[in-house]
């Protein structure tokens, strides 16, 4: 068959400025290593989607791209779901298979190691924690995690204005507790009669979600020092991009909450950055795993964020790449964003799975493939891959054999991880949480203090049956609590996407 094709493709990916090299085009079943597939740097702000069965080779994918990104001055995060991208920082192993790929495709391959930094949810497993304060957080982001319904929600986002406005600062999950009470008590609902008030059936709720949240674990995820997302930025002494890695396996049965933190991290950078336009590289790729959990259930005006963020974003210097099985688990607003696709390998052994075959093949411009057949059939590292040209047009459609990871292609060593942590100079930073006066300790200070009673009481077994609004409601604390924010000047805090705070740390 004539390699005409082949030839037409590649024209499409010779780019004049800096690129990262994916791979090599595949046609006909062979592999052509003088064709060579790239995405220009420039273009990286343009978002991306990186699709594809489980086992298809997608951490490879992002690893590849991590590391010619970090080679490029250009900072990454990645959250890594299943412990396998500590590898990142170690050099790659030679090895027989490492050398036959490289020469299928035309890469000079030599181990190396990047700069990484390793991050965990609220000290959960290794990492150099990261927490945020439930103020920062906000009602809408909070509400996800919770999962609340949308008229929690609202009574939620009134909780925040009330407490915005009071001056009264929510640093963690007791915080909030304890605004939700005085609220339902009766010193505090005239506090929102203006404002539609707060029912004691929907606090209870709120107050239920909240402790079954920190029962799990998950308490430790918001309060001080709040973890600056600046940190995620940085570049090394050699100029290379530092890679943030976000190690997530001990919270792999917290779904929800990982995807959501990661859009708090997200909003967050949004809030801060100044207008850039577009660069000649990005100052952050940013990539989203588990994509399909963060869209899971969401709400109309949630989704309406979410593709607010990924639109305005690119405008600020960060590029997007959201990580999951199909397109079809993004929603089409936010995959219209998305400019750059590698897509690998897609299985189709059920009705649904054929019918996500042919959805995705349609969102593909047209190609001299037939894409259902090469969907299915391609094999572990390799994808069907167009992006956008230095241009902004789409480039040709190109099944392509990706490169070898050039750093370590699996976990390196818990010693070494725990070395690399704790000899950061984030560490110090942000290694110890603060627990300092927020809104708990002003409700709290009010409550007398309890007397030691000689035997134990009749009343101590209804005592422990009491809600905790009740045992809230029941400290004695509110009237000098409703006098204190009272007097206080109103000190909102501005909120915008999701709700979250706007207020530097």
């Amino acid at each position: 068959m004539s390699d005409q094709p082949v030839a037409e493709i590649a024209a499409g990916y010779a780019f004049r400025g800096d690129a990262l090299d994916l791979g090599a085009v595949l046609w006909d079943g062979a592999c052509h290593p003088g064709a060579q597939v790239r995405i220009p740097l420039g273009v990286l702000n343009r978002h991306g989607l990186v699709a594809g069965a489980t086992g298809t080779g997608k951490t490879k994918t992002l690893q590849l791209i991590a590391e010619q990104l970090s080679a490029l001055g250009v900072p990454v995060f990645l959250a890594d779901v299943k412990g396998d991208l500590s590898g990142l920082s170690a050099p790659g192993q030679d090895g027989e298979k490492v050398r036959e790929r490289a020469g299928q495709v035309g890469q000079e391959w030599s181990g190396q190691g990047f700069p990484c930094e390793f991050y965990g949810l609220g000290g959960s497993g290794a990492g150099i924690p990261v927490r945020a304060t439930v103020t920062s957080f906000g009602p809408v982001l909070l509400s996800k995690v919770l999962q609340l319904n949308q008229t929690q929600e609202q009574s939620l986002g009134l909780i925040f204005h009330y407490a915005d406005q009071k001056g009264l600062e929510l640093v963690d999950l007791k915080d909030l507790r304890a605004v939700v009470a005085f609220l339902v008590s009766d010193v505090g609902k005239p506090e929102l009669k203006g404002i539609g008030g707060l029912s004691t059936a929907t606090a209870g709720v709120i107050l239920r979600a909240v402790t079954a949240f920190e029962q799990q674990g998950a308490g430790g995820f918001f309060g001080e020092p709040e973890f600056d997302t600046a940190e995620l930025l940085r570049t090394a002494e050699d100029g290379r991009g530092v890679v943030s890695v976000l190690e997530l396996p001990a919270v792999q049965d917290k779904p929800q909450l990982f995807s959501t933190f990661l859009m708090w991290m997200l909003a967050d950078l949004f809030h801060d950055l100044p207008e850039v336009g577009d660069l000649d590289k990005p100052k952050l790729v940013f990539f989203f795993d588990e994509a399909h959990l963060l869209f899971r259930g969401a709400s109309k005006a949630f989704l309406e964020s979410i593709t607010q963020t990924v639109r305005l974003i690119r405008s600020k210097g960060v590029g997007v790449f959201f990580v999951t099985q199909t397109p079809k688990d993004v929603p089409g607003d936010v995959l219209a964003q998305l400019g750059n696709r590698v897509q690998h390998a897609l299985r189709a052994f059920t009705p649904d799975d054929a019918k996500a075959l042919k959805a995705t093949v349609r969102t593909f411009p047209n190609s001299a493939y037939d894409l259902e057949e090469v969907l299915t059939g391609l094999g572990t590292g390799e994808a069907v891959v167009t992006v956008l040209s230095e241009t902004g047009a789409p480039t040709p459609v190109a099944a392509t054999r990706l490169r070898a990871p050039r750093s370590l292609m699996g976990p390196i060593g818990a010693a070494e991880l725990e070395t690399a942590v704790k000899g950061s100079a984030l560490y110090g930073r942000y290694a110890e949480a603060v627990d300092r006066e927020s809104a708990y300790e002003r409700l709290t200070a009010a409550a007398p203090p309890k007397e030691e009673a000689p035997g134990p009481s009749p009343r101590a077994s209804q005592k422990d049956d009491e809600s905790l609004v009740e045992q809230v409601v029941g400290s004695g604390m509110f009237k000098s609590l409703a006098r204190s924010v009272g007097t206080q000047l109103g000190r909102e805090i501005t909120r915008s996407l999701f709700g979250t705070s706007r207020r530097r740390r």
